[in-house]
């Protein structure tokens, strides 16, 4: 069993800034992106000049954000974060950017979520270092441009299709995060565990990295659960029992699927014979949003060659019809 009773267990509020990496060796996989993103920051020291402008990709929960956070503390720069909802207007940004501190790095979450007329404003500030603000209107109307000291701009983002092609090439570079390994996923588990001061089992280990979405923060979510039912149920140790039992209290399946999954592929398999479906008649069946299942639903189980987009719409594979039981609809004719 892995042990951590040294380590005093933070507060609940703080777990899960506790959890993330601050180190690169402490950063567990994408391995390849790390590697770029280290030559960057190591030039830029070299050259004593801000970083180019990064952006990441990929779906949630896979350390976009914490990539940011290591670019900042490698160059040693401040960190200021947004997120593309809260720039509601110019003057949101406008004053955001013209408090920069020479080679601070601004950091925007849900980057496809700002609207078009903020991005008109980026454009010059990513580019040239300039702010543009009109002010007045009608004939009296005029244009002051500010400069802007050297920063870095480091923008995280599920949906990158989203993106105008504008702000997109306005990036030096552009990373993309794929799903872990299921290696990488239980080494994350053993040092969550130890830092939370959690003694856990091989067996457990192994049983919730499978189900953690090869995501992980899906992974550090299931722990802690797994950690209260072992306080409250248990002996305080996390065995392949109390693993057992907690995803079955999630309703998470060995695979990592939740009931919302399961309920999706259900329907497109049984209700539209499989497929192909289209994403509006699917989410109005589902009740959900679009978004909701192009971002949350989809990319976990597309990865598992569960489910299939085409032109036509989604469809149900093979593989999902043997992992739920259902009978697939070559089967009914």
């Amino acid at each position: 069993m892995t042990k951590g009773a040294h380590i005093k267990p933070p507060d609940d509020q703080n777990i899960d800034q506790t959890l993330r990496p601050t180190t690169w060796d402490e950063y567990v996989g994408q391995e390849k992106v790390k590697k770029n993103i280290r030559v960057i920051v190591e030039a830029a020291k070299k050259r004593r000049e801000a970083s180019d402008h990064i952006l990441f990709s990929g779906p949630a929960g896979l350390g976009k954000t914490t990539l940011a956070y290591l670019v900042a503390k490698e160059l040693g720069a401040q960190f200021r974060t947004t997120s593309g909802p809260a720039l509601e207007k110019l003057g949101d940004l406008a004053a955001i950017l013209a408090n920069l501190e020479p080679g601070e790095i601004l950091f925007i979450d849900e980057a496809h979520r700002i609207n078009g007329a903020i991005e008109e404003v980026l454009y010059p500030a990513m580019e040239s270092r300039k702010l543009h603000l009109v002010v007045g209107k009608g004939p009296s109307a005029r244009t002051l441009s500010l400069d802007l000291p050297p920063f870095t701009l480091v923008a995280a983002t599920t949906r990158e299709n989203l993106l105008s092609q504008p702000l997109r090439s306005r990036f030096g570079a552009t990373f993309r995060l794929g799903y872990y390994s299921e290696d990488d996923i239980k080494k994350i588990i053993k040092r969550s565990a130890e830092i939370l001061g959690v003694r856990i089992a091989p067996e457990a280990i192994h049983m919730l990295a499978r189900a953690s979405r090869a995501t992980p923060r899906v992974a550090n979510r299931i722990l802690k659960r797994a950690r209260d039912y072992a306080e409250v149920r248990g002996r305080g140790v996390v065995d392949e029992d109390i693993g057992k039992k907690t995803l079955e209290l999630l309703e998470i399946d060995d695979r990592g699927l939740e009931p919302n999954d399961r309920r999706l592929l259900q329907i497109i398999a049984e209700k539209f014979h499989g497929g192909p479906v289209g994403l509006n008649t699917l989410a109005a069946a589902l009740g959900e949003e679009k978004g909701v299942i192009e971002d949350i639903y989809e990319p976990y189980l597309m990865s598992l060659g569960f489910l299939q987009r085409s032109s036509l719409g989604r469809v149900v594979l093979p593989a999902a019809y043997d992992h739920l039981g259902l009978t697939r609809r070559r089967e009914l004719l």
